[in-house]
């Protein structure tokens, strides 16, 4: 995310602070009593001061007893009890608050990724999701959780104090405050380049997260192509530049808050001679100049602390801001969440076009039938348009122009619940989530007993490769992942549709990753899978589909021809070619393992 998307975001739509109190809003409650606590806290520590006060009086007129400064010690010490207890649930009640709102953020923020448009997600980088979903969004907790206890205290003590200081004399309070302006100045002037520089940081950060995360997931192809010199210097150039940047920011900025934080603390320079001048003047007596003295001391750090929280604003500000924009991404239509009566399980394409974004069209009037319990498969070269034909229809994105039906019902003008109920999605990149393979199964059904997810398993083949793992179906998948094949982790995908038990069953390149050993029994499993359901498959390996009811050859996002397997080989020279070339290399691949054997 650039820095100028950054300050668009500020100028277009509503604002982070609008986004933030649209949230805050669902605790405000606790965040009003937060700051009653937090104001009544303070209250409670301006008597300690007055008991002070009111024991020099004494010691110096020579009327200090025990009985009597025993009443203002107990006074005292109740109130700094009564403040810290306030002051403390005045923080509990704010950090509630703010995980409150962490918590609805990050809910709103994954509800909003599964109602938008696969293609609008996929348009964000993993490393930029990573930023705002874990850093951004955590950030915004230290100043809601601090700002609301220490800097709605720290205003009404300064304001406090700097009264208490004209009640006892106008000129010491004008001579401790005179300082204040001049470092607030100071520090006003530090702050005219502060946005930029905070949304140029903000730029860095989010890149050098970027690559990082690119570095790291990208290791195993690293590794493997020996490019390793080149990736790393890649990453540490990034690294080095977020670093330089910083210290350069840091080192322009040193000056001009070091010199704030020497003139603040001068009050005190100002108010003992003044105030010495004053008490030999006999317009301040000896018990009044000592608490000119002990408030100006006292003055200083809530006004520093104010200035301390500006970057903290700024932080959560960005933060807010960057969640808004993936929380203000377009959803996908839904125009009535009541589940529409569909007729059958049929399928019906009716002059479908698509581009992705702003791009080129890349499917031109896509028509095709699929009936109620049929087997039908799309083949056609890699990026003829197979694979979006297939996510078209499970409503991963909106087609441009015509329509997809199910049952007789355009796929727009039914819930995406009802949508997600009647088709299942075996894709050829399938997640393994990091809990058992018990329940990555169960995610197909989550009510399923673990009898149902044993059966799924079994009709999915999973028992050879499960019986090899230490904990079988209680094996974490964390771990199991990385002893599982391509073709085994397909099988659990099968698995987790079985369960499912939905009538439509869409397989994108379900045999993409498997050897010939472990394909026929995906076959097995995905014949047990569709039986009496519409099959859509996207065929990998042509061999898998020659008994499909319906075959549709697909080209440049065109159906170029459609038929059995025999009668496309006769009257498509592309479908043919294909043939020829899957029999080819599954020749050539049966000849290399003969040799291999030999060998």
């Amino acid at each position: 995310m650039s820095a100028t998307s950054g300050i668009s975001r500020r100028t277009e739509g509503r604002s982070w602070v609008s986004t933030l109190f649209s949230y805050a809003s669902r605790c405000k409650g606790k965040m009003v009593l937060s700051v009653i606590a937090s104001i009544a806290s303070v209250a409670a520590g301006f008597v300690p001061f007055y008991a002070v006060y009111r024991l020099m009086e004494m010691a110096i007129v020579g009327s200090l007893t025990w009985d009597g400064a025993l009443v203002w010690i107990a006074a005292a010490a109740i109130a700094y009890v009564l403040s810290k207890v306030l002051f403390g649930a005045s923080t509990l009640l704010s950090h509630v608050s703010a995980y409150a709102i962490l918590e609805s953020l990050r809910k709103d923020f994954v509800s909003k990724l599964m109602r938008a448009s696969l293609g609008t997600v996929q348009s964000k980088s993993i490393g930029s999701i990573k930023t705002v979903f874990i850093d951004r969004i955590e950030n915004i907790e230290p100043p809601l959780a601090h700002m609301i206890p220490e800097l709605g205290g720290s205003l009404v003590l300064a304001v406090g104090l700097a009264g208490w200081l004209v009640s006892i004399d106008w000129r010491m309070a004008l001579v401790c405050l005179v300082c204040v302006p001049l470092g607030l100045a100071v520090f006003a002037s530090s702050l005219k380049e502060f946005n930029a520089k905070y949304a140029a940081f903000m730029a860095e950060s989010a890149h050098v997260n970027s690559v990082i995360v690119e570095y790291i997931e990208g290791i195993q192809v690293v590794k493997a192509f020996n490019q390793a010199s080149d990736s790393y210097e890649k990453y540490a150039n990034a690294v080095k530049a977020f670093k330089d940047f910083t210290m350069e920011w840091f080192k322009s900025t040193w000056v001009t808050m070091n010199l704030m934080s020497s003139i603040m603390p001068t009050t005190l320079l100002g108010v003992l001679p003044v105030g010495l001048a004053l008490y030999l003047g006999g317009a301040l007596s000896p018990a009044d100049l000592a608490m000119c003295v002990v408030l100006a001391l006292a003055i200083v750090d809530p006004i520093a602390r104010f200035t301390s929280f500006v970057n903290e604003l700024k932080s959560m500000e960005y933060a807010v801001a960057d969640a808004a924009e993936f929380l203000d991404l377009p959803e996908l239509p839904e125009a009535d969440r009541r589940a529409t009566k569909v007729k059958d399980s049929s399928v019906e394409l009716k002059d479908v076009r698509f581009s992705y974004g702003e791009g080129e069209e890349v499917l031109h009037g896509v028509s095709l039938s699929m009936p109620s319990g049929s087997f039908t498969a799309l083949v056609g070269p890699s990026g003829s348009g197979k694979s979006t034909l297939a996510r078209l229809l499970v409503r991963h994105w909106d087609v441009d122009d015509g329509s997809i039906a199910i049952g007789g019902v355009d796929v727009r003008d039914m819930p995406l619940e009802q949508l997600s109920g009647l088709v299942s999605f075996v894709a050829q990149d399938n997640y393994l989530f990091n809990a058992s393979i018990r329940e990555n199964i169960r995610l197909g059904n989550p009510a399923a007993s673990d009898g149902d997810v044993e059966v799924a398993a079994r009709a999915a083949c999973c028992d050879d490769f499960v019986s090899r793992l230490p904990q079988g179906l209680d094996t974490p998948a964390g771990s199991a992942g990385l002893e599982l094949s391509g073709g085994e982790r397909q099988r659990v995908s099968i698995a987790r549709a079985i369960l499912k038990d939905a009538p439509i069953v869409v397989l994108d390149e379900a045999t993409a990753f498997t050897d010939p050993e472990s394909e026929d029994k995906i076959q097995r499993s995905i014949a047990r899978l569709s039986a009496g359901k519409t099959l859509v498959v996207i065929a990998h390996r042509l061999s898998t589909i020659v008994g499909a009811d319906r075959i549709a050859v697909i080209e440049g996002g065109r159906v170029i021809a459609t038929g059995k397997h025999d009668e496309l080989l006769s009257v498509c020279p592309l479908y043919s070619r294909m043939w020829d070339a899957h029999v080819g290399a599954r020749a050539w691949a049966a000849g290399s393992s003969g040799e291999g054997s030999m060998r």
